[in-house]
């Protein structure tokens, strides 16, 4: 951890965990940095020279070196670490997740050490970090998925996917013939021709629980054409629905998650999205799940139907027996 992209988090950390260790031992806090004792000390010549415009003695960081130990006697405003807001950390997932999943990247395990670090904050910053709403159904792609999926690409292997649908809200099982391997709009893709819909599909690679490379070949009809993503993935559908949500910041995976229309930047990191639907019901069920996180402006219909639901189980929670 000695190159420049390493260096810079590591001093940005440094002086918030020096403030709350004064007097540690250097070799104590190499340790913890994973660098070496001499690292360390170039490290901190550099935050010694560090601090706000005008670097008066009053403006840099000022450390204080006792024998092997070191204590921040001033920090310039650097008290604490560097945090991220729930949309920042999901965004910042869904861009290194991509990076993984790009041809030609050097060193992917890096890749997907940062994104394990970065979930597992996320994790413990609950409830101020990303929310997880009750009708989303989690499914992270995994590397055992991708692995099958890219081995039954390269060998010409028909596929056995077990595959959710959240338009559906349901998990099926079908047979497919891949075609290619897509990465589009941060998100990894297989198309393949399916031959439970008999037709050219999408399949997320997120969204497959499991997959099995079957023995016989891959054998999508001549009339297969791929998909045109020049656009992007998703044409407006006459049949569909259109309705308008506010977005809380914690349930602003929702835009992540489903494709939406368009996103409109509200105050207080809130959001405006046009999100289509198919089936009201799973429409109801998703805002429901999100709670207060959520709020319909139309349709009207829509705004009718989740006000009865939600009625109708207030009054079921009222007939429950006490606990």
């Amino acid at each position: 951890m000695n190159g420049s992209a390493d260096r810079l988090p590591r001093l940005l950390a440094l002086v918030p965990y020096l403030l709350a260790r004064p007097g540690i031992p250097i070799e104590e806090a190499a340790a913890d940095f994973e660098v070496t004792p001499r690292q360390l000390r170039r490290d901190l010549e550099l935050l010694w020279m560090c601090g706000l415009p005008g670097y008066g003695p009053g403006d840099l960081i000022d450390l204080s070196f006792e024998g092997d130990t070191v204590t921040v006697t001033f920090d310039a405003g650097m008290s604490r670490p560097l945090r991220l807001t729930a949309a920042e950390a999901t965004a910042l997932l869904v861009a290194l997740r991509a990076l993984a999943e790009t041809p030609g990247v050097a060193d992917k395990a890096a890749v997907r050490r940062a994104v394990a670090k970065i979930e597992a904050a996320v994790g413990q910053a609950r409830p101020a970090g990303v929310a997880v709403g009750l009708a989303m159904r989690e499914a992270p792609e995994t590397a055992l998925v991708r692995d099958a999926v890219s081995d039954g690409v390269r060998r010409g292997r028909a596929l056995h996917l077990r595959y959710y649908t959240p338009s559906r809200d349901e998990v099926t099982d079908r047979v497919v013939d891949p075609m290619r391997l897509l990465l589009v709009e941060g998100r990894s893709y297989l198309e393949a021709w399916c031959r439970v819909a008999d037709g050219v599909r999408l399949f997320r690679l997120d969204r497959i629980d499991a997959v099995d490379v079957l023995e016989e070949p891959a054998n999508p009809p001549p009339h297969a054409e791929p998909t045109d993503t020049s656009e992007g993935l998703f044409r407006p559908d006459p049949s569909q629905r259109t309705a308008v949500l506010v977005l809380e910041p914690d349930a602003r995976w929702v835009a992540e998650y489903y494709p939406v229309d368009a996103v409109t930047e509200l105050d207080e990191g809130r959001a405006r999205v046009l999100m289509r639907y198919a089936d009201t019901a799973w429409m109801v069920r998703l805002l429901l799940g999100l709670g207060g996180e959520a709020h319909v402006e139309q349709p009207a219909e829509l705004v009718s139907a989740v006000a009865r639901q939600a009625e109708a189980a207030l009054r079921r929670a009222d007939h429950l027996p006490a606990t």
